[in-house]
């Protein structure tokens, strides 16, 4: 089966070595509107950049902190990539650097369809990537995602507070997942809270946010990643851990690009986030840490296959404890087969 959706058009990894002077960087393949960068060495922060908030606005994941502007990080999102200036944690001499850079639709517009109406929405319909920047009420509403089905994933961070990131993912219980929450900034495991997604399940137009700060506090601002699954580009999903070297296979149905990983039943495990460029070949797949500072650990703990991803680790708290559930996004470098029938190979 051939997919229509070409992953490099829409996502895609980007490494770098910073020169500490204005750096265009080049060759992601399309103009970003949402991009995700981390210093791979050294202790700094994940710096989160987008269209809709505009550029210079640095959000963290591993931080609770309201929004702020620095005219000397990402200071254009260009038709090929992005140009920055010479803040340390994005572009500092001789360090090492990824971004992870997705597609949605450039500054956006104001979307209506929900109780609120969003001050703008980004939204790419062909590969399930929204961006929502609105202003709460306080009260129980709802608000439009413009990806004409149903999310998979949620992201929102109060862009004026210090509320943390609340995250929905559609695995993070079996009957219920619109009444629990993970913190994106944090280490701890799924929660029930009803005055977050207000018990109510996403629609294809719409999710509901209840009275809590973190998503709805009066006149305070928001921004929001949303991500629907797309057969052969996009999978969310969750699998049960058995703590042996021979761990759970992750059926994708495309070779990975990236894949981001929480352990949400029990414990104090990190985020986990590897993609297909560090190190970039079969075991070996350097793991960065959302919700830290932490440069990345070279681990040899999972393959990225030519349709999933195969755990190879045992007692691992991050990726394979026994009787453990993790929840994961994942995004595809090339699908299972792609448009010319040419089937997708693992490194």
């Amino acid at each position: 089966m051939a997919y229509s959706i070409n992953a490099k058009d829409h996502f895609k990894v980007k490494l770098w070595t910073g020169t500490g002077s204005e750096n265009a960087i080049t060759g992601i393949g399309f103009q970003p509107d949402f991009t995700w960068i981390k210093n791979r060495a050294a202790s700094e922060n994940h710096k989160l950049y987008d269209a809709v908030r505009g550029v210079t606005k640095n959000i963290y994941s591993n931080l609770s902190n309201a929004e702020g502007t620095d005219a000397q990080s990402l200071k254009s999102f260009d038709s090929d990539g992005f140009t920055l200036g010479t803040e340390a944690a994005l572009n500092a001499n001789g360090q090492n650097i990824v971004a992870w850079n997705w597609k949605a639709n450039g500054a956006g517009s104001a979307n209506t369809d929900g109780s609120i109406n969003s001050t703008a929405t980004s939204a790419n319909t062909t590969a399930g990537i929204s961006i929502i920047k609105y202003t709460g009420t306080g009260s129980n509403a709802t608000v439009g995602h413009g990806l004409g089905s149903v999310p998979a994933m949620i992201m929102v961070k109060n862009l004026g507070g210090t509320d943390s990131w609340m995250v929905y993912h559609k695995n993070l219980h079996a009957t219920a997942p619109e009444d629990y929450i993970l913190q994106l900034n944090t280490n701890g495991i799924a929660v029930d809270n009803a005055t977050i997604w207000n018990d109510t399940a996403p629609t294809s137009s719409v999710f509901s946010i209840g009275t809590d700060a973190g998503v709805n506090g009066s006149s305070a601002t928001y921004i929001a990643y949303a991500f629907a699954e797309k057969t052969g580009f996009s999978k969310f999903g969750s699998y049960t851990g058995n703590d042996v070297v021979n761990g759970p296979f992750i059926y994708c149905g495309f070779k990975p690009s990236l894949f981001l990983v929480k352990m949400v039943t029990s414990g104090s495990e990190e985020w986990s986030i590897y993609d297909n460029k560090r190190l970039g070949y079969n075991p070996a797949h350097s793991r960065l840490y959302p919700n830290t500072t932490s440069g990345e650990s070279a681990e040899t703990k999972l393959d990225f296959l030519s349709n999933g991803i195969k755990i190879k680790s045992a007692g691992d708290g991050h990726l394979n404890q026994s009787a453990k559930q993790y929840v994961y996004m994942a995004f595809a470098e090339a699908p299972l087969v792609g448009s010319n029938n040419i089937p997708a190979t693992a490194r």
